[in-house]
């Protein structure tokens, strides 16, 4: 699914670039001004404005769609918990080294004399 609306932005994206590319500025008229009179003669008489606009609106529709969808489908892919297992050990009883008795300790009676 993911692939699917990767493979739908991409194909968006280049569309929104090429028609933005094709699209005159708008200092083109003055160019008609000074003898190119047929350069909107392509799309008709009044040019290419409305009907690039339009399409390329609906390509940036579908482009910031796609970037939210994937947004959403990757944080809910980053955010499911995933439960490692781990291999049962047997417990094993802690050895220490045995414990040394204390030494007697030297009181009024045990002093040599």
């Amino acid at each position: 699914m993911y692939q699917l609306v990767l493979l739908i932005h991409i194909f968006a994206c280049v569309c929104v670039i090429a028609l933005v590319l094709v699209q005159q500025g708008k200092g083109a008229t003055v160019g008609a001004a000074f003898g190119s009179g047929a350069s909107q003669t392509v799309f008709g008489s009044r040019g290419s404005g409305s009907f690039l606009l339009k399409i390329t609106s609906l390509f940036v529709v579908i482009f910031f769609s796609t970037s939210l969808i994937m947004n959403y489908m990757a944080s809910r892919a980053s955010k499911q918990e995933r439960l490692v297992v781990l291999p049962a050990t047997p417990a094993v009883p802690h050895t220490s080294a045995p414990v040394q008795p204390a030494a007697p300790a030297v009181t009024p009676n045990n002093i040599p004399r």
